[in-house]
């Protein structure tokens, strides 16, 4: 069955724009790019497709008039050229720097031609295309299927509807939370969603997961400059899914891996949108930076994926609150991986905030920066009297906002820090994690400041 993604309602809005340029679609490899663009490819008249992994594809690239890569594109593909809409894709684009570079002539030469490329593993070639096309290419990001996008595999409509009204209902709590459940252990993987609405078993889709996981751990050489990095992949990719607490580089997964090494392989599997590393920032206010000399935590491509590698599908059946399975870092990383989905348009990744002393440390789970605030969420339940290092924050931030994911219905209370100072405390339930953005504007234009 075909999965409506709400990424084909931004290739609509590119398809509408009088100066579109050509489109680069981002996003790891099995995520449904390829699926994506040939659902689109039926808005058009024609439709030409190049998997630049086929010499007879790629070497149409030879040329360097872009007409006549058309023209030969036409011809190896038995469309007659005319006057309707034509729609060039152009897939795993990153085995031919040449077509990289050709888009720059198609945004200048041909603006009638409508042209999307893609690849999994397109960002290792991007930076090292010479004469990049820089300024007429633009982006779009495709991630593993959102909560929603779930819900509308599933045929969940009325449940979309209800979680489209801010604050959510209390009657549509319930049937929410449930269907979310289901989610954090299907996963988001368009084949394995797939596979699940076929089937409902979630026993069948435990050799997919394997597969996909396998086959990223192949892709490893791919990813590779030399042979001690490859082993170092292998080892990381092998050993990561049992840290996904914060990590040291230094003797990564009980090996003898020097940092450097360790280092550098992850931040090519963060390339390749694997593993990416979250880093921790120190920041009270604006701006929200990173900082790279703490230890950062490890986000997986999909929860669901994460859950089958650590064989914890069978155990989360019938769990009522997922703050309360596996010490809470299942639901911590979807929330991450909901709040990734929401941005389409550039890359993004969250942040928590840490301070660290000598004698005590404090953690929030999540920093989201909104407007001239950066609020603290923290994924957990219990009174709110437990949220310490939240109070920590927010006795030095220079607002009273704060928000808490947990099980629970929606809520908004007014509480004190241990030394006294008011704020307000925005409780969510964690199926909403992608509406982070939406709900921060709710508190913040409802609730003004605590005086």
């Amino acid at each position: 069955m075909n999965i409506q993604r709400d990424a084909y309602q931004k290739l609509l809005e590119w398809k509408g724009r009088v100066n579109r340029k050509p489109l680069i679609l981002r996003g790891a490899r099995q995520v449904g790019k390829t699926t994506l663009i040939r659902q689109f490819a039926k808005e058009f008249g024609n439709y030409i497709e190049l998997n630049l992994e086929r010499e007879i594809d790629s070497n149409l690239f030879k040329a360097d008039d872009v007409n006549k890569v058309l023209n030969a594109a036409y011809l190896l593909k038995g469309i007659a050229p005319n006057n309707k809409p034509t729609l060039l894709f152009l897939d795993e684009i990153q085995e031919s720097p040449k077509a990289i570079q050709l888009l720059r002539y198609f945004y200048e030469e041909k603006p009638d031609l409508y042209v999307i490329a893609a690849g999994s593993l397109l960002e290792f070639t991007l930076n090292k295309v010479s004469s990049f096309p820089v300024g007429r290419v633009e982006y779009l990001y495709l991630h593993p299927l959102s909560f929603e996008e779930y819900l509308g595999a599933i045929k969940q409509t009325e449940a979309i509807k209800a979680s489209h009204n801010i604050p959510i209902p209390d009657y549509a709590h319930s049937v929410l939370l449930n269907q979310f459940h289901e989610y954090a252990i299907v996963g988001g993987m368009p084949e394995v969603v797939n596979r699940y609405i076929k089937d409902k078993n979630l026993a069948v889709l435990a050799n997919i997961y394997n597969a996909l996981w396998q086959s990223y751990k192949d892709d490893v050489e791919k990813y590779a400059k030399n042979d001690t990095e490859k082993k170092v992949m292998r080892h990381i990719i092998s050993s990561a899914p049992n840290n996904i607490d914060r990590i040291k580089f230094e003797g990564f997964g009980n090996s003898n891996y020097r940092s450097r090494e360790v280092g550098e392989a992850l931040r090519a599997l963060s390339l390749a949108k694997i593993i990416q590393l979250i880093y921790p920032t120190t920041s009270l206010n604006p701006p929200l930076e990173p900082n790279l000399r703490k230890s950062p935590r490890l986000q997986f491509l999909d929860t669901g994926m994460l859950n089958n590698i650590l064989l914890l599908q069978g155990d989360m059946i019938g769990v009522n609150d997922l703050n309360d399975f596996y010490r809470g870092k299942i639901i911590h990383h979807l929330v991450c991986q909901e709040l990734i989905s929401t941005y389409n348009n550039q890359t993004y990744l969250p942040h928590f905030w840490v301070r660290e002393k000598k004698d005590t440390s404090s953690e929030v789970d999540l920093i989201y920066q909104h407007g001239k605030y950066l609020i603290p969420v923290e994924v957990k339940s219990g009174k709110q009297g437990r949220l310490r290092s939240l109070h920590q924050f927010i006795e030095n931030t220079n607002h009273p906002y704060a928000i808490r994911l947990y099980a629970g219905e929606f809520s908004v209370e007014k509480h004190k820090t241990p030394t006294g100072k008011a704020y307000l405390l925005m409780n969510m339930p964690y199926f909403l994690g992608a509406k982070i953005p939406e709900y921060a504007e709710y508190l913040i234009k409802n609730y003004p400041k605590l005086h």
